[in-house]
């Protein structure tokens, strides 16, 4: 018989008593959670432990929760990255985005807005050998990697959601409220340029110098994948 584990987040929060009501939280909800208070341990239980996802905050001891999270990607990690901060500005959410985080929590702490976003972020992988194509640009789903021209492409959670949602709608013009309700699942308050940022990142990613774009701005609206 096959035994299901729990999926660990791995928390790393320098106020013990923040952790600890992460921590608690987590555990009721039916997650493993692993805590890890500055950012020595944070980026060594990262390695070792190799949790489902990885909750920290902007401020920690020693170093910036944003430096971590750069550290963190580039040792490969995929895992979604989620911060915890105390400011909502536009720029605060780039910093965040352009660190490699896939999401923020804002403080104060609310357990139902947490435990939501965990949610959203370890649903059930679907067993599938499902593909998307668009001309040479192939999305697999059970890898979540893109390959174009033989060449293997790895994204981050969210890039991968976004272009999953435009190689399921090609040639269609997406504005940017479905992008945002489809791939986020809920609505940024306030002006955001979030998916600015990750139509960026994909872009850098899928389209290299002297090859056509693929991903098109239409003013006003939102996006398009369709042949230049």
């Amino acid at each position: 018989m096959t035994v299901a584990h729990s999926p660990c987040v791995l928390v790393i929060e320098t106020d013990e008593s923040l952790a600890n009501q992460l921590s608690s939280d987590l555990q009721e909800a039916g997650y493993d959670a692993i805590l890890a208070h500055d950012a020595t341990s944070g980026l060594q239980y990262s390695r070792d432990c190799q949790p489902a996802l990885i909750v920290l905050d902007r401020m920690l001891a020693g170093e910036s929760g944003l430096s971590l999270c750069k550290n963190i990607r580039s040792t490969g990690m995929r895992s979604p990255v989620l911060v915890l901060m105390a400011r909502d500005t536009v720029d605060d959410r780039v910093a965040c985005l352009e660190a490699g985080a896939d999401d923020y929590i804002l403080k104060p702490y609310r357990p139902e807005e947490f435990l939501k976003l965990i949610r959203l972020y370890l649903k059930p992988d679907i067993d599938t050998t499902e593909q998307l194509r668009f001309g040479e640009l192939v999305l697999d789903i059970s890898t979540r990697r893109a390959i174009q021209n033989s060449r293997v492409i790895d994204l981050t959670m969210k890039e991968f959601e976004l272009l999953k949602f435009l190689m399921e709608h090609p040639r269609e013009v997406l504005t940017r409220e479905q992008i945002l309700e489809n791939v986020w699942g809920y609505d940024f308050m306030g002006e955001s340029n979030v998916i600015e940022v990750y139509i960026r990142y994909l872009r850098l990613k899928i389209e290299d110098e002297g090859q056509k774009r693929l991903i098109q701005t239409v003013r006003g609206v939102g996006y398009v994948l369709r042949e230049s």
